[in-house]
Formats: structure tokens, sequence, C-alpha cells
């Protein structure tokens, strides 16, 4: 299974941004699918996540402007990025893992990263 993320760039304190990733594998709906960031020099942490079934949950800080969303058609997952601050400032990653494995996805399947700048 391999994952390539896209769609990042640079943009402005409350604009928007619209991150896909492309899994490439077999059977992608049953995979639960995540969305992670690394801020420069901090840790690696969760930011959203959609099971097989759509079940959705996000950390506190993006709840109510980020949304995650799956194309189990096109075998893609997407993190629609609302009322960007400049705090979301990352490399942003995206995940899959198979259903009952590891939530935190550490047993699963990452793909590089893109990276999301916004300007104050």
């Amino acid at each position: 299974v391999q994952l390539q993320a896209f769609g990042g760039g640079l943009v402005q304190a409350g604009g928007y941004l619209r991150l896909s990733c492309t899994v490439y594998g077999r059977a992608f709906s049953n995979y639960n699918l995540g969305w992670f960031r690394q801020a420069p020099g901090k840790e690696q942490e969760f930011v959203a996540s959609i099971t097989a079934s759509g079940y959705t949950q996000y950390a506190g800080s993006v709840k109510g402007r980020f949304t995650i969303a799956r194309d189990n058609a096109k075998n893609t997952a997407s993190l629609q990025m609302n009322s960007l601050k400049p705090e979301d400032t990352a490399i942003y990653l995206c995940a899959a893992r198979r259903m009952f494995t590891p939530s935190d996805f550490s047993t699963g399947f990452w793909g590089q990263g893109t990276e999301v700048t916004v300007s104050s």
C-alpha cells in the first residue's frame, strides 16, 4: 500500500486549503484513514480520522474547522481545512491502517507529507 498526499501550500490566516491523499493498493474501502501533522520543533500529532464505515474523529484544535472525507470509488481521502490559523502550519501526512490494528496508525501505512503554511 502506498499513499501520496498533495494540496499543501501557503495561505493567509482565515483562508482554506483542501488536502488530498491517494491510496494505491487493494481493498481501499476496508482501510481506516487518518491525517496527522508535525509542526517545526514539535511532535507529530493526530488531526483527523475516518473509519471504513465513515465514522470520523477530530483533534480538539481542528474540530469545527476541518472536515475529513473519503471517496472509495477514487481511493482518496481528503481534508478540507477552513478558517486556517498560523498554528496550523505543519507538514501534513496521511495514513491508512487495516481494521483492528492500533488506532494510532503505528502499524499502518504512511505517505510523504505535504506542507501547509499559514501566514498571519
